[in-house]
């Protein structure tokens, strides 16, 4: 009786929240965003005699945020998003393309400036798509690896060459927007679970009572296992819990006409009905409590609330990264092509950079406000041969270089968790302490940047080939070297290990 009287206190509690909450249509569209705080539950001890509903209500007490709190989050948010400050963060991964950077950098702190200014205005400020252009492994996937990261809006990075024209077998382009829904939901629902795992912490533990007393329980009894548990010495104990049925993972949604993603589950279709599958299980308390705390926070959470949510985030900050995208244009002198893959789907792509509305699943999307940022080599073809209109619709062109050996240098020495750190780290789980002279780590990037010119070119993933060469015999031989000894690489063992790999480099040169 307890524990339902204090999670239906904590459903309300969540309803009235969120209420309050939600800013009026004047307000800007990054309040909701900001604001959105779940209010800490305060929640007497379950050892304490049965109150009735009003006293649990009346247990449950919501502090009122201050003004300046709000307006602080406002500018803390702001302040994520500087240009400068993005740029710092990405020169910690990423060696170069300083215009590639500023660019992304000055796309992100668009988005909130967007949010800042008046209504009528807001609507008529389209975000200025991005189109980098660069020889591969030079860092164009890392740029937006990070800026996911950075961004803290629903992203998706997503491969041209993967989807098709619309009427053929395959993916078609409007289920980028449908998975950016579903990363906006996920994301969503990860806050509010996050904000919400400290307030649940006393429904657990008065769930773990009830199965460890049961039913017909002294208040004596109840206290003493409630003075054990807070002391961890039940943390081990083994406890029967009904906890929901496993989903089928081979259980595919019965899918209708328009293509992936506007299907429903047979799982919707028994929630729609009441069903509610559950099964027992043995744990112990220690296991049982991710368990209750994840039971409860599904049931405080309306998710009906953060779809509404999640679809607002996706059309106001969405983000959307395609690569590869040079793999769907032809030269001119192949433009008429029947391949699904191509121009077609350079066609529907066009209207939804430009702006339209999207049906998923969870309901219709807008796009107008989406960021698109397309990358590509165009080793084969230029970034003219791509439709005039889809040239168009990304108007900020990035050209990113080709690396040098100074910088395969930097790439192995700058970023916080560059190449070397990680040998030297994967070797020291065995005891053993890995170093690399400076003589070594530039000799590495010499016989990457030699392999590049005379072999093909792939920039910094030529990196990878070459220091798991060096470090192969090593990383062998390791689990079985004295725990404390020491292993140098120099300049000299770099060269006889990776002899093997310039001598096929100079016969390379004379097969056709």
């Amino acid at each position: 009786m307890r524990r339902a009287v204090l999670s239906q206190a904590l459903k309300s509690l969540a309803r009235r929240a969120q209420a309050a909450s939600r800013p009026s249509q004047s307000q800007s569209q990054i309040q909701s965003r900001a604001l959105f705080q779940r209010p800490a539950l305060r929640v007497f001890s379950t050892a304490a005699p049965q109150a009735s509903e009003e006293d649990a209500a009346a247990s449950v007490s919501v502090p009122v945020q201050a003004e300046e709190e709000q307006n602080e989050d406002e500018d803390d948010i702001g302040r994520k998003l500087k240009p400068r400050e993005v740029v710092e963060q990405l020169n910690k991964y990423i060696v170069g393309q300083a215009d590639a950077k500023r660019a992304v950098a000055i796309a992100l702190r668009n988005r909130w400036r967007r949010q800042k200014i008046s209504d009528e205005l807001r609507q008529e400020v389209s975000p200025k798509n991005i189109l980098m252009i660069g020889p591969t492994g030079c860092g164009k996937t890392e740029i937006a690896r990070r800026l996911a990261k950075l961004s803290e809006a629903p992203f998706v990075k997503v491969e041209a060459t993967k989807f098709t024209e619309v009427g053929f077998h395959g993916r078609d382009v409007d289920q980028i927007i449908r998975d950016l829904v579903e990363n906006a939901i996920n994301m969503v629902k990860k806050s509010r679970k996050e904000r919400l795992r400290k307030q649940v912490q006393h429904l657990v533990e008065s769930r773990i009572l009830d199965v460890l007393t049961g039913a017909n329980v002294t208040e004596r009894s109840r206290a003493t296992f409630e003075r054990l548990l807070h002391a961890g010495e039940l943390e081990d104990r083994i406890i029967e819990i009904d906890v929901p049925a496993a989903k089928n993972p081979s259980g595919q949604p019965i899918s209708f006409v328009g293509g992936e993603g506007k299907g429903i589950s047979m799982e919707v279709i028994g929630r729609a009905f009441g069903e509610k599958k559950t099964e027992r299980k043995r744990m112990t308390i220690a296991e049982s409590r991710g368990v209750f705390e994840e039971m409860e926070m599904e049931n405080a959470i309306d998710m009906t609330d953060v779809v509404r949510e999640a679809i607002q985030e996706t059309e106001e900050n969405g983000i959307v990264f395609i690569d590869e995208i040079d793999k769907i244009c032809s030269s001119g002198d192949y433009r008429r092509s029947s391949d699904p893959s191509s121009e077609g789907v350079q066609r529907d792509l066009l209207p939804l950079i430009e702006g339209s509305v999207i049906s998923t699943k969870h309901g219709n999307v807008n796009t107008d406000h989406i960021l698109f940022v397309g990358s590509g080599a165009f080793h084969s073809s230029k970034p003219s041969d791509l439709l005039a209109e889809l040239q168009g619709r990304l108007p900020i062109r990035v050209e990113l270089k080709g690396l040098t050996e100074e910088d395969l240098h930097r790439i192995l020495t700058e970023p916080v968790t560059n190449l070397i750190k990680q040998q030297v780290e994967l070797i020291k789980t065995e005891g053993v302490t890995l170093s690399f002279t400076d003589d070594a780590v530039r000799e590495i990037a010499r016989v990457a940047a030699e392999i590049n010119q005379t072999v093909e070119n792939i920039g910094a993933r030529r990196l990878h080939t070459v220091v798991e060469k060096v470090v192969e015999d090593i990383s062998f031989d390791s689990s079985e070297m004295t725990p404390g000894s020491t292993v140098t690489i120099t300049k000299e063992f770099v060269l006889e290990r990776v002899g093997k790999l310039m001598k096929k480099t100079d016969l390379s040169k004379f097969i056709l």
